[in-house]
């Protein structure tokens, strides 16, 4: 609680600093036509658009219009030039853009005439977040422009981020596992299971153990007169375990039914639904994660596939062995069993705690020092905690594996996105 007491004080100061900030940049929120940062020529004017949607950058009479395009298209530069107010042919225009990315990396633009703009010749991959250099040549004169142009990208100081429970890790090769769901129950152990009875037929004359308690091999149960030869003689525990039923009372005659039932607890079966889709998938020796419905679980292996169905649900049992000396199942539990079928080795993949949405993608967020940006996932196949990725991050990456919602909603108060 005082965590987030603490943090929560600490982000409204953080926002403080945000307002103090947005009176001096740019008003204009990310948009493609880049128009909310200002380049380093006019950083007190407020950035103008072109004709086109664009940003504007003029130096005398000549003038860039910076727009990306991505309608039916990825993400690409359309530079439209002009001198004195006229749009120029683009083959009179030399032109080079440098985007520096957060991580240091230089994405170099070259272009070439298409119709009446400069088309770049590379994607303006996402994130587009990045410092950018505009260079260009016209009638021998050379024209620079420098400017910021950031989206999802939000600055935490180390201490507050520790403070509010932001953790994270690089990303890296793992091995995503191919799970079956399945559900079933917890059942006794028949092999660990006895049924005490009266050797002699007799009167009980005295009862020494209770329905529930823990006994040990040996352990005296009762005491019982012989009809036959008027002699008491005692019944002994034949294994350890806990009396699940007690069927005897002083002074009552013996029956031909069991005094007492028996369980040993220590070890118990998990018997699994299979249904007939899934039985091709499913063989003795493949890992189960067991979970009770309460959140216990423990890791086992399926030692035994019936060989009859279930008439009424087409199915057949998986049995797994697990070790209970903790008491953690009980039987008649209902639970769930999660089996591995198959494992596939991936060259880079995430947990999925650190996945959030942004815009129309899914995303996690990068750490470069104290900044934190998104980075958008092309992502393949999962598991229950991993997603592998296949475009969108770099093997060892920092991103936040925990609390990563708190980043998002930093990023999207700070206003450091926009609308595609």
């Amino acid at each position: 609680m005082m965590k987030n007491i603490i943090y929560t004080l600490l982000i409204l100061i953080s926002g403080g600093a945000v307002a103090v900030w947005l009176m001096f940049a740019d008003p204009h929120h990310d948009e493609h036509g880049d128009d909310n940062h200002h380049d380093h020529h006019t950083e007190t004017e407020e950035a103008t658009k072109g004709p086109n949607g664009g940003r504007l950058l003029q130096q005398d009479d000549f003038a860039l219009e910076m727009k990306i395009f991505e309608k039916g298209v990825p993400p690409e530069f359309h530079i439209f030039s002009y001198f004195g107010g006229e749009i120029l042919n683009p083959n009179e225009v030399d032109l080079n853009i440098k985007l520096t990315r957060l991580d240091g990396q230089v994405d170099d633009f070259q272009f070439q005439p298409q119709n009446d703009y400069l088309r770049g010749d590379t994607e303006v991959v996402e994130p587009h977040s990045f410092d950018v250099h505009v260079s260009a040549e016209y009638q021998g004169k050379h024209y620079e422009w420098k400017y910021d142009n950031y989206e999802g990208r939000v600055q935490i100081r180390s201490e507050i981020a520790s403070e509010a429970g932001i953790k994270t890790e690089k990303a890296g090769p793992h091995r995503i596992k191919e799970t079956l769901n399945l559900t079933g129950s917890v059942q006794l152990d028949p092999n660990r299971l006895s049924h005490v009875r009266a050797r002699f037929p007799g009167v009980i004359k005295q009862v020494g153990r209770e329905l529930g308690e823990r006994i040990q091999k040996g352990d005296v149960l009762a005491e019982i007169q012989s009809n036959e030869s008027l002699q008491n003689y005692v019944v002994k525990a034949p294994i350890s375990g806990v009396i699940v039923l007690r069927n005897i009372q002083v002074g009552e005659a013996t029956g031909a039914g069991p005094l007492f039932t028996i369980a040993n607890l220590s070890k118990i079966w998990i018997e699994l639904d299979v249904f007939d889709k899934d039985i091709d998938r499913v063989n003795n020796g493949q890992a189960v994660l067991i979970e009770t419905l309460s959140g216990q679980s423990a890791q086992g292996k399926i030692s035994w596939l019936s060989p009859m169905a279930s008439h009424a649900s087409q199915s057949i049992q998986a049995r797994v062995v697990l070790d209970n000396k903790k008491l953690l199942f009980r039987p008649g539990q209902f639970v769930r069993g999660r089996i591995t079928v198959a494992e596939h080795a991936t060259a880079l993949a995430v947990r999925k705690s650190g996945i959030q949405s942004f815009r129309d993608f899914q995303v996690v967020f990068a750490r470069v020092n104290d900044t934190y940006e998104v980075r958008m996932l092309e992502m393949g196949r999962s598991d229950h905690d991993w997603v592998e990725v296949l475009a969108g991050l770099k093997p060892g990456t920092e991103y936040v594996t925990k609390n990563s919602y708190l980043i998002k909603a930093d990023i999207e108060k700070s206003g450091a996105s926009h609308d595609h």
